[in-house]
């Protein structure tokens, strides 16, 4: 198995929000990549508060597109490690044969599966066909700290918060809640290993959603794992005792390594 690791960030968040999974990953032989999003490959000071229309204009077949020219670039298929909606990519791509193996971390859901309610009431103003979806939704900071970050002291959120959140494009939201372009097929047997790691005190992606994903990918005799943390908020890729839920992808990733 390739040890080249391509990370695929969420929605709202920048690819920094690796550095520390990156920093862990190299120390272990790995060599990472954390590409931005289209149209994100630039400072943050630069996205904030205003990205640029073409930003705000972005689908998810745009984004996907993206890595997966990205990924053709590797002279091997690399390991993908998504958070989030780069959870849900991550899923797209493995099922189109792309990447050795990949860890959806805390995964938006492929078309097929309930959002969520707490989803459903973020995008539903989007849905009303008066509002125009070709936008760019922000992330507060108390709607980062309630839904992303419980978990986190107010110093913590604060930091964060400045270190990571942009506003996302509106369209990807409209479009997963409607099942467009996110379709994956369940039954695929010939797609690469898949892990599953929920949090279970995650208020975006609820952990029972992730099981749920997990287990229609059980349909398919490919390789489909899970893993729930205790006490892991949608933050778990930087939260304290973010280490132990890079250390299982490791693992988990190394076994695949052998048995294939």
């Amino acid at each position: 198995m390739s040890k080249t690791v391509l990370f695929i960030h969420d929605a709202w968040l920048t690819p920094a929000a690796w550095d520390r999974f990156a920093g862990r990953y190299t120390a272990c032989g790995y060599t990472c990549t954390a590409p931005a999003w289209p149209l994100l490959g630039q400072p943050l000071a630069r996205l904030q508060p205003a990205p640029s229309a073409a930003l705000a204009s972005l689908r998810i077949s745009d984004i996907l597109a993206h890595y997966e020219k990205l990924i053709h670039a590797h002279s091997a298929p690399p390991l993908l490690v998504g958070h989030g909606f780069g959870g849900l990519f991550v899923q797209m791509l493995l099922d189109r044969g792309l990447g050795t193996a990949g860890i959806a971390i805390a995964p938006a859901s492929p078309y097929g599966l309930f959002p969520g309610w707490f989803a459903l009431c973020r995008i539903a103003p989007m849905l009303l066909p008066w509002r125009n979806a070709v936008r760019l939704m922000p992330l507060t900071y108390l709607q980062f700290k309630s839904a992303l970050a419980q978990t986190l002291t107010p110093t913590e959120a604060q930091a964060a918060y400045r270190a990571h959140v942009i506003a996302t494009p509106a369209g990807i939201f409209r479009q997963a809640a409607l099942g467009i372009d996110n379709q994956v097929d369940f039954r695929n047997d010939y797609r690469p290993p898949l892990l599953f790691i929920a949090a279970q005190q995650d208020r975006m992606m609820k952990m029972a959603r992730v099981a749920s994903c997990y287990k229609r990918h059980r349909a398919s005799t490919a390789v489909t794992d899970f893993m729930c943390f205790p006490g892991r908020s949608h933050w778990l890729i930087n939260e304290t005792g973010w280490e132990e839920v890079a250390d299982a992808g490791i693992e988990w990733s190394q076994i695949q390594s052998g048995r294939f």
